[in-house]
């Protein structure tokens, strides 16, 4: 092709984006029900099914500013997907995939997406209860947080706390949170009140590069940066009296939230495949209107190896919460003899796993992507453990660090409308540079004192991009899902000490 005839069809494929970015998309929208939305798949020529997303009024303008719906239009396009592109209401922009989003993919002739998944592979959430109330606490919070941040590495810093050879990476990599409590860091339960309990079958370090597991090796036990924390919360209120009871839930009770994923190896296990997948569209004949959506066919060895290192990263996650958990334990031991911290329970919210749904009528096997969404299966799904199955699975939601973070539980409507998937967080408003800009750290930190919550960060950068200004309101997204049914408010947690990467 000639230099005139490459200048051309950049200017036609220009002029397309230009064209569908000046479509209003508001102006197709159809409203399903008070908190559910459609775009229809006639939107554009190459949507495979409508998209659907979650929301009130309110938030509507916001959510069609970010480019997430076009994101979510996107994902209606890949091969196999089933019903519709899905995204909650703290959607906002990602990568490929709006955060918040949720894609199911048939088995047999769908694809796997690592944007769809994230590069933080298991973000997730655990949340660890004590036997201590506010009043025990209250007098000590601000030398809580600091023996927390002294004891916990943050950041994108050096310090470590173990150092994992070839061989011991390996089976962390394969057994997952299994293989730090069998190195004495954990208790047995600690893994049963885990999802999946804290290990994929499905993981092969051999799929795993090299240059991502020496990005991993001596980050086990650590949070990073970014949204990533370590977070003391007080019970605020209580919604729903039994549930909490079996949950293990009481008002003023002392509860931990760990937020960290798979850090560096997860990254650059995404990185490994989304690059090796963008050189694989022509083989398998797939066009993409992003391509920041690669992809290859779940059942090709290609999707094989990536969910196997997927699978993989998200072990290395678990084990990663863990450890976290174990020092957390130290820390509160050192302070006020408490060593009765158990696991509530543990989390992932940027994960693809296998799941059977009732599709036009049949039972039918797909690969539900989640990313920045959280599992929330019903009472009495087989996947929720027995303790937790009369009332269902927990879901935790956190918020920013001066607002508040839920408990809740899964409802049946997941299974009918959202892949048994709900939300993740409150989601961001404010670009991370915005919020820079906008937010003085060292006046932040002591506007939260004034509150009554103690922050510590590795970075005044990583404090002003964390700030509550920069996230949507978490109460208006926990009212759209619990009164959306997918989702049902337990219980409300305060901040009082929070680590920062």
């Amino acid at each position: 092709m000639n230099t005139k005839s490459t200048l051309l069809s950049t200017l036609f494929t220009l002029l397309l984006i230009f064209a569908f970015t000046m479509k209003n998309i508001l102006d197709y929208i159809e409203q399903i029900d008070k908190y559910l939305w459609k775009i229809p798949e006639d939107y554009t020529d190459f949507m495979r099914v409508p998209a659907y997303f979650f929301a009130d009024v309110s938030m509507l303008e916001k959510i069609s500013s970010d480019g997430s719906l076009e994101q979510l239009v996107n994902v209606a396009s890949l091969p196999g997907i089933q019903k519709y592109s899905l995204a909650m209401p703290d959607m906002h922009r990602g990568y490929g995939f709006p955060i918040g989003g949720v894609a199911a993919m048939d088995v047999q002739e769908g694809v796997i997406s690592p944007g769809g998944i994230g590069y933080d592979i298991n973000c997730g959430v655990r949340l660890l209860k004590t036997t201590l109330l506010y009043q025990d606490v209250k007098n000590k919070l601000e030398e809580l947080s600091k023996e927390l941040f002294k004891e916990i590495p943050s950041g994108l810093g050096k310090r470590k706390v173990i150092k994992l050879n070839n061989n011991n990476l390996d089976k962390v990599l394969k057994n997952g949170a299994e293989e730090i409590v069998k190195m004495g860091f954990g208790r047995e339960e600690d893994l049963h009140f885990t999802e999946s309990l804290g290990k994929l079958e499905t993981a092969d370090p051999k799929a795993v590069s090299s240059k991502a597991k020496d990005r991993g090796r001596t980050q086990i036990g650590t949070i990073g940066s970014g949204n990533h924390f370590v977070e003391v919360d007080r019970v605020a209120t209580i919604f729903d009296k039994k549930t909490a009871q079996i949950y293990g839930l009481h008002p003023d009770q002392i509860v931990i939230l760990i937020h960290t994923g798979s850090r560096g190896l997860g990254h650059q296990t995404a990185t490994d495949y989304i690059r090796e997948m963008l050189f694989k569209l022509d083989d398998f004949g797939i066009k993409l209107p992003d391509k920041q959506l690669a992809c290859v066919p779940f059942n090709s060895s290609e999707g094989q190896r990536y969910f196997s290192a997927m699978s993989a990263a998200a072990n290395f996650a678990w084990a990663n919460r863990q450890m976290v958990t174990h020092l957390v334990r130290k820390v509160f031991k050192k302070l006020f003899n408490e060593d009765k911290i158990s696991v509530l329970y543990d989390v992932a919210h940027n994960i693809a796993k296998i799941e059977s749904y009732t599709i036009d009528g049949k039972k039918k096997k797909v690969v539900v992507h989640r990313k920045g969404a959280t599992r929330a299966f019903p009472a009495k799904h087989p996947e929720v453990i027995p303790e937790y199955r009369p009332v269902g699975q927990p879901v935790l939601i956190p918020g920013s660090m001066g607002t508040a973070s839920y408990v809740l539980k899964g409802a049946e409507k997941s299974i009918e409308l959202s892949f048994g998937s709900t939300c993740h967080g409150a989601g961001r408003e404010l670009s991370r540079r915005k919020a820079k800009k906008q937010v003085n750290a060292k006046e932040l930190i002591q506007e939260l004192k004034k509150q009554g919550i103690f922050a510590q960060g590795a970075t005044s950068k990583g404090i002003a991009e964390e700030a509550p200004i920069a996230y949507k309101d978490i109460h208006s997204v926990i009212d759209v899902v619990h009164n959306a049914g997918i989702a049902l408010k337990v219980a409300e947690l305060k901040p009082l000490a929070v680590i920062k990467g």
